[in-house]
């Protein structure tokens, strides 16, 4: 670009500022000398180097300022002074001197430590009492002044690094301290003039009758006329702005609710901290099955047990125990009611099913779904996590078979995998017979499988119901069905704090 179009293309403010840069170079400088504001100053200094006029450096420096005690002590005095001050040429013991000086504890040991390391003092024990006499070096450090005392009283604040030996000396004997001294460390920013830069500076950038907008007055009255306009350089670089969106999976969950809700399925809710009641007993899952085994459950110390219904416990018990009139023979067990109610976190959102049968507010017809978050211990990886979300539910009506729930997995389907072609297998799950997984052929993934269903067993839905009820079961993994849907290939994106992922997540 030749270097007339450039300086034509100058804002006001680069122009202010790229003259000063042949003298200042550090922001701080250029702030001082330009009359702007600090982020004026900053603003021109990157556009200037948008344009390679400039190179940006940061220089990490160690800044010294005053704390609480430095500040006060430039107004009193080091205690050092004040102890000197009142001990002169006289032997005074340790009480005299904190009375006499007004030095709290701390400041008289500090003053004893910096003393006897100037060979100032001497400490004796007399009586059992210590006692101070000054040496010849006290003297003349109540007539020349400390060291330390003449640094607090610089312009601050200091650049560590500028500082000359004896004032290095003095804050070495400060820094450590309490509350003197605060050492930080700033990074300053200095621009570097560019072989472009030093060569628009000797062809000259005025301000001159440059003007930045054209208005409707000088349209009006031609004031425009003779007057020369900045160029704007529309090829340059600008900020990205990135608007605001909600993050993908909980996008992508609000979607599958609203999906389920256009359906005519009604939200279930329940708590995350569950009894073996409701995450288990409940569902007609016997105590001695493995999925009790501390393995496969997060148990919670304190409080180990909660409160169950004892009408519903003891339905559910005979359904353990004995079938509960059901035709069935149970688990033929003896049914432990205090493990019933030892506190977990929730591991299957089937728990919200069995909440949901045995809620005054169940309707029947009715159809229902979850998005649940449920945890069990695993090992963490690129398809495994210790908490999950689950989509399930259930429809309750009656006369319901299995060629409803086939007609309800080939629903969900087309709505959550796109596609019509789906697989029914066989399947076992502890409270449904007949059981069956759903696998559905993604158009780009191939077979995939959607999760599991079935028919609650009357052993099951009696006790909670209190009468047979026919109830048709399922439950998606949607976590993994939204890595598919979302083009993510590793489970923990879903809930990443990774900005930029989630900025460029696509909009589904």
């Amino acid at each position: 670009m030749e270097k007339k179009k450039i300086i034509e293309q100058l804002h006001p403010l680069e122009r202010k500022v790229l003259p000063l840069l042949d003298k200042f170079t550090f922001l701080e400088e250029l702030i001082s000398h330009s009359g702007l504001k600090d982020v004026e100053v900053m603003r021109a200094l990157q556009w200037l180097e948008n344009k390679k006029i400039i190179q940006l450096r940061e220089n990490p420096k160690n800044m010294v300022s005053l704390d609480k005690n430095g500040l006060e002590y430039l107004k009193k005095g080091l205690p050092e002074k004040r102890f000197l001050d009142v001990l002169k040429d006289h032997t005074l013991t340790l009480g005299q001197l904190s009375q006499k000086s007004g030095l709290s504890t701390e400041e008289l040991n500090a003053c004893l430590g910096s003393l006897r390391k100037k060979a100032a003092i001497l400490i004796t024990k007399e009586k059992n009492e210590l006692v101070v006499k000054p040496l010849p070096p006290a003297s003349k450090l109540r007539e020349k002044g400390f060291l330390e005392e003449k640094l607090l009283h610089k312009t601050f604040p200091l650049e560590a690094d500028s500082l000359l030996p004896e004032e290095k000396y003095a804050l070495d004997m400060l820094k450590d301290r309490k509350g003197i001294l605060k050492i930080e460390l700033k990074k300053s920013r200095q621009a570097e003039l560019t072989a472009l830069g030093k060569e628009l500076i000797r062809q000259g950038v005025q301000m001159g009758n440059v003007i930045d907008r054209l208005t409707p007055q000088m349209l009006r009255d031609e004031s425009w006329k003779g007057k020369s306009f900045r160029h704007y350089d529309v090829s340059i670089n600008v900020p990205q702005i990135t608007g605001a969106k909600k993050q993908l999976y909980r996008r992508y969950l609000d979607d599958v609710r609203s999906k389920f809700l256009s359906l005519g399925f009604m939200e279930m809710s329940g708590p995350l901290v569950e009894t073996d009641f409701w995450d288990m007993d409940a569902l007609f899952m016997p105590q001695f099955h493995s999925a009790r085994d501390i393995h496969s459950a997060y148990y919670i110390k304190e409080p180990s047990y909660g409160e169950v219904d004892n009408a519903l416990l003891k339905k559910v018990k005979a359904a353990h125990e004995n079938g509960f009139a059901t035709g069935s023979k149970g688990w033929q067990y003896s049914f432990d009611s205090k493990q019933t109610r030892r506190l977990l976190l929730r591991t299957q959102g089937t728990a919200l099913s069995a909440r949901m049968l045995a809620s005054e507010s169940l309707k029947i017809p009715g159809k229902y779904f979850a998005i649940a978050r449920c945890f069990r211990p695993d090992v963490v990886d690129a398809t495994h996590a210790v908490d999950f979300n689950q989509v399930e539910g259930i429809v309750v009506e009656e006369g319901l078979d299995f060629r409803h729930l086939k007609g309800l997995l080939q629903l969900f389907a087309e709505e959550f995998a796109e596609t019509d072609q789906i697989k029914i297998t066989p399947a076992y799950f502890p409270f449904t017979e007949p059981s069956a997984e759903l696998h559905a052929k993604h158009p780009e993934l191939g077979w995939i499988e959607l999760g599991g269903s079935g028919i609650f067993r009357p052993e099951l839905v009696k006790p909670l119901l209190g009468k047979h009820m026919s109830v048709l079961a399922w439950g998606i993994g949607i976590d993994r069905l939204a890595m598919f849907k979302l083009g993510l290939n590793d489970i923990r994106q879903l809930f990443s704090q990774d900005l930029n992922l989630l900025r460029e997540a696509k909009v589904l």
